[in-house]
């Protein structure tokens, strides 16, 4: 009997590190420079239609595109630290200066304004640095 406690114990360590494994988001796009796409206007507005499914993606878009929902939904809790890093730069970046496509992204990824909510108090003590 210990034994099967035992081995089930181990299957489930086993099953809860692939799965947390398997929510984290790659980090192979971690080096682009997103100063350079935030100071281009045809390279952030080709990421910014990528994202809201309006032109086409380069693979880094495409990744970028995919891991946006889940990211938004679980906090970036499969996010490293530097694409956390990232992720405030180009929340800031959108909310101070580029504020329809900032309402948009909301708009697609927040339809019924749950996050917007769930997160107001964050936000706007965020923004407000």
């Amino acid at each position: 009997m210990n034994k099967l406690i035992i081995l089930s114990l181990c299957v489930l360590v086993v099953i809860t590190t692939l799965d947390a494994a398997a929510t984290k988001f790659t980090t192979k796009y971690d080096n682009v420079n997103l100063d350079e796409i935030l100071a281009n206007d045809r390279l952030f507005t080709n990421y910014v239609n990528c994202v809201l499914e309006k032109g086409k993606c380069t693979q880094d878009g495409e990744e970028l595109k995919k891991a946006l929902p889940e990211a938004i939904k679980n906090e970036c809790a499969g996010c490293s630290d530097k694409q956390k890093e990232g992720a405030k730069k180009v929340m800031k970046f959108l909310h101070n200066n580029k504020p329809a496509v900032y309402e948009e992204m909301l708009n697609k990824f927040d339809p019924d304004g749950s996050y917007r909510e769930k997160y107001k108090k964050e936000s706007e003590e965020f923004f407000k640095n």
